[in-house]
């Protein structure tokens, strides 16, 4: 709990009064057992019904203010441990949102999904356990001891084989748990990976009709999480018998040689009595104690998970030397120098998706980005924002290495629409200022204008207030692109990226939006990731990727004649056109 304290001193009054309170507590109940005895032996033996009123108010009294502490700090507790698991979440969720691609590839969303939620709830529930049973358990222990010796140091030393037998119990026990209780939370997230998977890709499960190959999936890793549960949990579980059997046993004992001594009149009825009550307090005291540390053992394993989270440096920082100027974006010229880049830590050049890639994008111009699949579109433009850093070589953005621009005000000032077209539950309107929360209502209008989405959005009753479900579900692949376009459009970049944004609308409708990004963002560095011909020849100059290379980079009408590769993809597209023709 160590490394929460920054956390933890925020509530650190509450901390210091769970003690108290507790110490209260505990001994009000430890004077239970002793009025007891009084009650026994000089009220019930002797018949004297006024030592019985006299002490049974006392038993009463501090039974109610054992009570009202108790009570005090069952709030304390609940309130300041879910208060600890408010803050560690936002913490962890900070975090989270601190990280760049690389981190977030290294971290799969469902085990992240995991730890934000179970993970934080067993370690809010161990700062409760903690402030509860962790402290009552030795307080317990220690004031019970203390009247035991009291009583017959020489009964007392049944508990010399008592404890230790609990806590040799205790020991076993955790160590064979402790590696489960990982295995556990790993099962979790692949649980949570398949859940998550299916849930959003239900439309291709269902099209597919692969319902039951999905359901066996999910059922496999079910099966396994409960199998890997169920082996924790037997350890677990064999704890409160084993150690109720040294807790009767040790019962026994005590009756057996107390009985004698009560016969041979060194001990009192009364006394046999309150000595049981402690030695049941003092064991129950270790069987509290020993489920605490099985809970810590548990919550260990979140606690590892969770550091490893907040222990991880995100790999995109501002270097030194971005903290230190105040480089703004002005014209948007992009220049790649000499640039390689792969995805694998430690990879060689042999990995490489991106070789020796040289070209320079001048402030205006629209650059259309054109290859086969896998030949590094997509790998090279996610470089001009940093979303990944190249491995080799620089990217400069008006001269400047990218490296040299505050992370925040690098991508503020460039526009970017995905491959993947994502929106959020929520108003049209509100998915649209998600780009730029201050644009008004104007602003908003002329962009969706521009990018071809006000027609369809003023078609629908609610207009802009129209909700759309996760993910843009009650809209159509090609109105999610177009309403994607017109949030980049809100932010007014200077360079705006286009990842084969408009694949999923009309030709007619595509040239519309070109001839619209033309005439709005005139001073606008444009890259458009694209197979269609028109958007190519609209091109200012047209970029060639094949396996990783630059293979040309030239106006259209000039790579006709020089690449090859450039050639085959306007040939294609021409014979494609010609049979969607026919």
């Amino acid at each position: 709990m160590r490394r929460y304290w920054p956390i933890l001193r925020k509530y650190r009054w509450s901390l210091l009064a769970s003690p108290l309170l507790i110490g209260a507590a505990v001994f009000c109940e430890t004077m239970q057992p002793r009025y007891m005895a009084r009650i026994v032996d000089d009220g019930v033996m002797p018949r004297d019904m006024s030592v019985i009123i006299e002490t049974g108010g006392w038993m009463l009294l501090f039974s109610l203010i054992g009570l009202l502490c108790a009570i005090a700090n069952a709030h304390l507790s609940a309130r300041t441990s879910t208060r600890f698991g408010t803050d560690l979440r936002e913490k962890l969720f900070y975090k989270v949102q601190s990280f760049a691609f690389p981190d977030i590839d290294r971290f799969s969303s469902a085990s992240l999904i995991t730890r934000l939620t179970g993970d934080v709830t067993r370690m809010q529930q161990t700062v409760f356990m903690s402030m509860r049973i962790m402290l009552r358990a030795p307080m317990l222990f220690l004031m019970a001891l203390v009247f035991v010796l009291a009583i017959d140091s020489r009964l007392a030393l049944i508990l010399a084989a008592a404890v230790p037998a609990m806590a040799a119990i205790v020991w076993v026990v955790l160590h064979r748990g402790m590696p489960f209780f990982m295995r556990v939370q790993r099962r979790v997230d692949r649980l949570n990976a398949v859940v998550r998977e299916n849930l959003i890709n239900i439309r291709l499960v269902k099209s597919f009709v692969r319902e039951d190959f999905e359901s066996a999936r999910f059922d496999a890793v079910s099966r396994d999480l409960q199998e890997t549960s169920i082996r924790a949990a037997n350890i677990i579980v064999a704890l409160t018998p084993l150690m109720g059997l040294v807790l009767n046993l040790s019962v026994v004992a005590v009756l057996w040689f107390g009985g004698a001594r009560v016969t041979a009149g060194t001990l009192s009825v009364g006394e046999l009595i309150s000595f049981v009550n402690y030695l049941m307090q003092i064991l129950m005291a270790v069987m509290m104690f020993s489920m605490v540390v099985m809970n810590f053992a548990r919550a260990s394993a979140s606690s590892e998970r969770i550091a490893e989270v907040l222990d991880t440096a995100p790999s995109l920082i501002d270097t030194p030397e971005a903290l230190a100027g105040t480089l703004t974006v002005e014209r948007g010229g992009v220049e790649f120098q000499g640039v390689s880049f792969h995805y694998a830590e430690g990879a060689d050049n042999a990995d490489d998706v991106l070789s020796d890639i040289t070209f320079t994008a001048r402030a205006g111009e629209t650059i259309a980005v054109v290859g086969g699949t896998g030949s590094g579109k997509t790998s090279l433009v996610q470089l001009i924002p940093r979303l990944y850093d190249a491995t080799k070589g620089q990217v400069l953005i008006d001269g400047r290495n990218v490296r040299d621009y505050r992370l925040a005000e690098l991508r503020r000032s460039i526009g970017m629409v995905l491959q993947k077209n994502e929106l959020f539950t929520g108003t049209i309107l509100e998915n649209l200022r998600w780009g730029n929360p201050a644009a008004t209502l104007q602003e908003v209008e002329q962009a969706a204008r521009t990018a071809q989405a006000h027609d369809f959005i003023t078609s629908f009753p609610e207009g802009y207030d129209t909700i759309l479900g996760r993910g843009g579900v009650n809209v159509s692949g090609g109105q999610k692109q177009r309403l994607c376009i017109a949030r980049a459009l809100l932010r007014n970049p200077r360079i705006l990226i286009l990842d084969d944004s408009t694949s999923a609308v009309d030709s007619t409708t595509e040239l519309r939006i070109r001839t619209a990004l033309q005439r709005t963002l005139a001073t606008t560095t444009v890259f458009i990731i694209t197979q269609r011909i028109a958007t190519m020849q609209s091109a200012d100059r047209v970029l060639v990727m094949e396996d990783g290379r630059v293979d040309g980079f030239d106006t259209p009408a000039r790579l006709l004649e020089t690449s090859k590769v450039f050639r085959e993809i306007h040939e294609s597209q021409q014979f494609k056109g010609q049979s969607d023709g026919k």
